[in-house]
């Protein structure tokens, strides 16, 4: 020991050992001061977040509650239940909104005009204005009625009613605007429904997984107060049904005529169903409109159509494959479907 108490007792050890006192003490205090920085940042933040989402109806009523209390020791203590509460809400997306009502309250105008802006370059304040005020029913909601629907949202449309008794399969997801695997087995209209909500969460919709008929509309009126009905609907006679209904009460509908085993968008036309050509769909609902028992229509109905004639040496590209022998062996293949051969 004593050999090494004149290097201990050097000026050299001294200043090693001052510094080395220095560090662990400036060491110290950074952390207590980032400590200190860190909390007083969380504190401004959280009462940030609790001015933000005072009215926020995302939040879960008792966070919602403990968010109105605005400051104070009370609302201090649960600081990290709100933030949790705000990221759940964030976070949650669709799925939360699902659960929510459609139309938030206090939504700002400055991100909705934000995310229309193309909109109001095309159409203009008060063309916007209308569109935003304006109701659209839509009654069908697969290959053709779910794009509509979500163009018409992504629009700006203010309220849309979806009507459609069908479900999510496998085979819709070629062509279904919104449903994924996951929806498969749900309403079509919930599928919409709830994509619509991630997307333009100010939009109300109302979504009705039940089957249009005149007898269903007279006792739920779903159509009326509609700016626009869509008729997306490919049953026949449910839809020349739709639109007499709606030429009998000045409704005004537009209609999608046949599309099966048809590739060339060129061939598109949109018309009045009595100027039609080309189109066996059109054809034979403008027969049937002629001859309706109840309210016969002639013309005043505009119908988007294809002139284009499917050229296919396969009998069965225009409508649905044979069901297999055996299926037809195990009783009844038409009992449990709304139309016949609905498959």
């Amino acid at each position: 020991m004593d050999r090494f108490r004149p290097v201990l007792e050097s000026q050299s050890a001294r200043l090693l050992g001052v510094a080395l006192i220095a560090s662990f003490v400036t060491f110290q205090a950074h952390a207590i001061y980032i400590k200190v920085r860190s909390e007083r940042g969380k504190d401004r933040l959280n009462r940030e977040l609790r001015e933000l989402y005072r009215d926020d109806h995302l939040l879960p009523p008792t966070l919602k509650k403990t968010v109105q209390k605005g400051k104070g020791d009370a609302a201090d203590q649960n600081d990290h239940q709100i933030s949790n509460g705000i990221a759940m809400a964030i976070g949650g997306g669709a799925a939360i909104a699902s659960h929510t009502a459609l139309g938030i309250a206090g939504y700002d105008e400055g991100l909705i005009r934000e995310q229309l802006a193309r909109n109001y370059a095309f159409f203009g304040e008060e063309g916007m204005k209308s569109i935003r005020h304006a109701t659209v029913s839509i009654v069908g909601c697969g290959g053709v009625g779910s794009w509509a629907a979500m163009m018409l949202a992504r629009t700006g449309v203010g309220k849309l009613r979806l009507i459609d008794f069908d479900y999510v399969t496998l085979s819709s997801l070629n062509r279904h605007a919104s449903a994924t695997r996951a929806d498969v087995g749900t309403p079509k209209v919930q599928s919409l429904k709830q994509t619509i909500a991630a997307i333009t969460p100010w939009v109300k919709v109302e979504a009705f997984a039940d089957l249009w008929n005149i007898e269903n509309e007279k006792e739920h009126d779903w159509l009326t107060g509609s700016d626009w009905v869509i008729d997306a609907i490919d049953n026949i006679k449910t839809k020349v049904d739709l639109l007499s209904y709606c030429h009998s009460k000045g409704l005004k509908v537009i209609a999608s005529m046949g599309a099966g085993a048809k590739a060339d968008p060129s061939h598109i036309q949109s018309a009045d169903i009595s100027q039609t050509i080309a189109d066996p769909l059109a054809r034979s609902v403008r027969r049937r409109l002629r001859m309706h028992p109840v309210h016969p229509v002639l013309a005043g109905i505009p119908v988007v159509y294809s002139t284009e004639v499917p050229s296919s040496d396969d009998p069965n590209a225009l409508g649905l494959l044979p069901l297999p022998e055996e299926e037809f062996e195990k009783g009844k293949v038409d009992e449990l479907a709304p139309f016949a051969d609905f498959r």
